[in-house]
């Protein structure tokens, strides 16, 4: 997209975008009487003592979460849907010779088939493991793991470099555990000892159906559940990981191999096809620590981990007892499900992760209005109006520092619905009957295509998600901010509902991926996308005793008995909240033009535009789900996100909160930071 200079760009924005949400308003909304569900209130409970149990405590109580699922709100509500839509257009596409989504679909529907060929199309990968007789073996093997999707110790990744964002670099980084996070190895509570002990069984019976016996499966999952316990010691925790300035450590193929003594890494980025002398690690002193595990660890017990991990990794175009493990251990026991999903939900899931750009033009063609394009570009514009309003107001930034910050505005490049330019799978040979060689052949094409951009200029046009991905997206590198056709449909947005619940939902929501360009990692990035320093020594200590402040906000919510929130964690996800928030109700107030706002159904517009955000968050958890997400998500738990509010002057004078009340925050405690 072009750039356009800073002043030209903002003053765009004022004359035009007044009326987007407005002047789309036509016909009855989806949720009636004007957006926003009434029934799903909870009126008993004051909005300053729980403004999500308020807003949101009627539809909490009356929603399960399904027996297929670990958690159920408006999000996955609005998956289900894109599931039954792409749903349709595989069961045409199907019928199609020259269709390679079609040919994905029909093949993972085929559980028979899969069952009657056993262990058969994993044999040759079994085989090659177990051929591993060197250490160099080892890291071969590795290698061609890493390019069909299983993991490794090391992770890889082509990505757009922080510090040359029109290059693309090959980051390298900590990986080698199979539970979801190194505190699942490492914390002594309750819950983490379970996870453990089912964990060991789970690598115990994938071992028994590869054949090996019952009483040596047992050994060998001891000492597999030792190995990955050391990796664990030796990783970075995840506030760190997220840390930009922290994980870029620059190095030369030589110095890795020094820092990596113990794992053959030439051999390793050889055979992933690494053509590139230099390539940035991650976490530099991870990827030293795993080396050392992987030295000191013998050679059957890393033969077994990779054994397991293709197994984990190829569970579901296995036989059924394949597939059935892996749901016990990864969505029963760490998220709580009840149930698989139906088999056409994951065959949905299996063809587009196969061939993203195939059934997300189909499903553009389909099912996204041009309307809802322009609708949502205009919006953009307005918000990211109000945000340059709010930066010029700002009382704790110097002149200089805003001048940065509004050129970096400035430079955004907003991506609304589906790409310009669709990939081209040619080439990739996809079957209606081999639904294994159809995983890893796609795996093997998406990596290589990956491991392609090296030595290219940065394609800015390019999309990493596709247009049915329920969700809104910031690139730091890029200056881009990502809104799939997807999420622009109701509870997000409604081109027949009341505009202040337009703003609070899908206008809150770009917003907060606006902010995210300005949060605690996104403000270390300068209008060009380099990671580098642009604001002043006295403006960044303003930004990060305002960010502090959050954290500790957040750090003292507890959702679990025995577990809080981790404001560290979560601290760009509830900057970008916040600013989200405050940016889009700006941006709805000047969408007004000095006009009050209707009372609607006894609501005032203040009051609405608070419950479109809060009745976005609509969000029932189980238990094993949430713990999960409190130990490994940068994103708040929903009702946490939804107090978000009591930072907000507007959300006192609209709900008439008082002092004593739990959510109440005197102005001076209040955190306000864009």
């Amino acid at each position: 997209m072009t750039r356009i200079h800073a002043a030209v760009f903002i003053a765009s924005l004022a004359c035009c975008a007044m009326f987007s949400l407005h002047a789309q308003t036509h016909g009855k909304p989806a949720i009636e009487p004007f957006g926003f569900d009434i029934a799903g209130m909870d009126r008993t409970v004051a909005p300053g003592i729980d403004f999500y149990r308020y807003a949101n405590g009627a539809w909490a109580r009356s929603t399960p979460v399904p027996a297929d699922k670990p958690n159920y709100g408006m999000f996955t509500r609005l998956d289900d849907l894109n599931h039954e839509r792409v749903k349709d257009i595989l069961e045409s596409a199907r019928k199609d010779p020259h269709s390679k989504a079609g040919a994905a679909y029909t093949a993972f529907l085929d559980e028979a088939a899969l069952d009657t060929r056993g262990l058969a199309p994993a044999r040759p990968w079994l085989d090659r493991i177990d051929a591993v007789a060197t250490r160099g073996d080892y890291a071969r093997v590795a290698a061609q793991a890493v390019r069909e999707g299983v993991a490794t110790p090391f992770d890889v990744v082509v990505t757009q470099d922080d510090r040359d964002p029109d290059a693309y670099v090959l980051k390298l980084g900590q990986a080698g555990l199979g539970l979801p996070d190194r505190d699942y190895y490492l914390r002594p509570d309750a819950a983490m000892v379970q996870a453990r002990i089912a964990y060991r069984d789970h690598v115990a019976r994938l071992l028994v159906l590869s054949g090996v016996t019952t009483q040596d499966a047992s050994r060998r999952a001891d000492a597999l559940l030792r190995m990955e316990t050391d990796i664990a010691k030796v990783s970075w925790n995840r506030v760190d990981s997220r840390d930009a300035g922290k994980t870029y450590n620059r190095r030369t193929r030589a110095q890795l191999a020094s820092l990596a003594a113990g794992f053959d890494m030439n051999t390793f980025l050889e055979g992933i096809g690494a053509r590139t002398n230099e390539l940035v690690v991650v976490q530099p002193g991870a990827v030293i620590g795993i080396a050392r595990v992987v030295r000191a660890t013998p050679l059957p017990v890393l033969k077994d981990a990779m054994r397991v991990a293709v197994l984990d990794a190829y569970g579901d175009v296995l036989p059924h007892a394949f597939a059935e493990e892996r749901f016990a251990f990864h969505d029963r026991l760490l998220s709580g499900a009840e149930q698989p999903e139906p088999r056409w939900k994951r065959a949905v899931a299996f063809a587009v992760d196969a061939v993203p750009d195939e059934v997300g033009k189909a499903y553009v063609a389909r099912y996204f209005p041009t309307d809802h394009k322009v609708a949502a570009e205009a919006l953009v514009r307005n918000l990211l109006a109000a945000m340059d309003r709010r930066i010029q107001a700002l009382d704790w930034m110097t002149p200089r520092t805003k001048a940065r910050a509004r050129a970096k505005l400035a430079a955004f490049h907003p991506k609304v619905g589906y790409p310009d330019r669709w990939r081209d799978y040619a080439g990739l040979d996809m079957r209606a009957d081999d639904a294994f060689g159809d995983q890893l052949r796609a795996r093997s094409f998406a990596f290589d295509r990956e491991m392609n951009k090296l030595g290219r200029p940065f394609d800015r046009d390019e999309w990493r998600v596709t247009p049915m991905t329920v969700d809104a997206f910031a690139n730091f590198s890029a200056v881009e901010i990502v809104i799939p056709a997807a999420i622009l449909q109701p509870p997000f947005f409604d081109a027949g509902a009341d505009a202040a619940i337009n703003y609070g939902g899908i206008g809150a929501s770009i917003a907060h991926e606006i902010t995210h360009q300005f949060d605690d990692q996104g403000s270390k990035y300068d209008e060009h996308g380099r990671l580098a320093t642009w604001w002043t020594p006295s403006d960044l200590k303003g930004f990060e005793d305002r960010t502090k402040a959050l954290a500790r906000q957040y750090d003292a919510y507890r959702p679990l008995p025995d577990l809080n929130v981790n404001g560290a964690l979560t601290l760009g996800e509830n900057i970008a909240d916040l600013g989200g928030l405050v940016i889009a109700y700006d941006a709805w107030r000047l969408s007004l033009q000095g006009k009050p706002a209707p009372t609607l159904e006894g609501f005032s517009g203040d009051q609405r535009f608070f419950l479109g955000w809060a009745q976005i968050w609509r969000l029932n958890y189980r238990d094993a789900d949430l713990r999960k997400r409190l130990l490994t998500n940068p994103h708040a738990p929903a009702a946490q996100r939804v107090w978000t509010s009591r930072n907000i002057d507007a959300w006192y004078e609209a709900f008439d909160v008082k002092p004593g009340q739990a959510l109440y925050l005197a102005p001076e405690q209040r955190v306000r930071i864009w």
